[in-house]
């Protein structure tokens, strides 16, 4: 196996573990040992572990951010057409996982953010991208006559970001998607309307 992709290996498997239970309930031995890697190598690929958890959540909100502009950025559906079907997507995802997992970067937000400066910066600029999809996508929807041409879709897309990820995390203390079938319903038959 390359340099490179035992690294990828670490990182992959520790995001699965943090996943599950969380930054610092996640000892990098437990990491190692599941990706059979010697402990030495941890420090070869990253200095500590705060290096290695900007690592996760790069790897994390690549993936993400691919594929929320891949659903936004579909000219094949109108602009709320793909918003939603971006959502509907995220409750099978956390209903698939019984509610036991939701969004990786809220998780560690909520986890993280006040204890480590670097880690809330980061988290911070991820969500932002996401945010500046959302936007655009609103910004769309508003030119075609979707939304009303008074929108300030910077806000409703900071609403909409907002609220689904308290939709996610309500949805893991609950263990159930209703939370986010609610959200989905009210934000689409109530607030994003021309």
């Amino acid at each position: 196996m390359s340099r490179t992709e035992t690294r990828e290996d670490i990182v992959r498997i520790g995001s699965e573990l943090i996943a599950r239970g969380g930054f610092g309930q996640t000892g990098i031995d437990q990491i190692l040992r599941k990706a059979r890697v010697p402990k030495g190598s941890f420090y070869y690929y990253f200095s500590n572990k705060e290096e290695f958890g900007l690592a996760v959540i790069d790897r994390f909100a690549s993936e993400m951010l691919e594929t929320v502009r891949t659903r936004l950025r579909d000219e094949s559906q109108t602009p709320l057409k793909r918003l939603r079907t971006h959502l509907e997507h995220g409750l099978m995802k956390v209903g698939g996982n019984e509610c036991r997992r939701g969004c990786l970067i809220g998780d560690l937000g909520q986890e993280l953010a006040h204890q480590n400066e670097t880690f809330r910066l980061r988290l911070e600029e991820v969500f932002d991208l996401w945010k500046q999809e959302i936007a655009s996508c609103l910004k769309k929807a508003r030119s075609g006559g979707e939304l009303s041409r008074s929108a300030d879709v910077n806000q409703l897309a900071e609403f909409i970001l907002s609220g689904w990820e308290g939709a996610i995390l309500r949805a893991k203390v609950k263990h159930s998607v209703e939370p986010m079938r609610a959200f989905i319903d009210v934000l689409f038959g109530r607030v994003l309307t021309a």
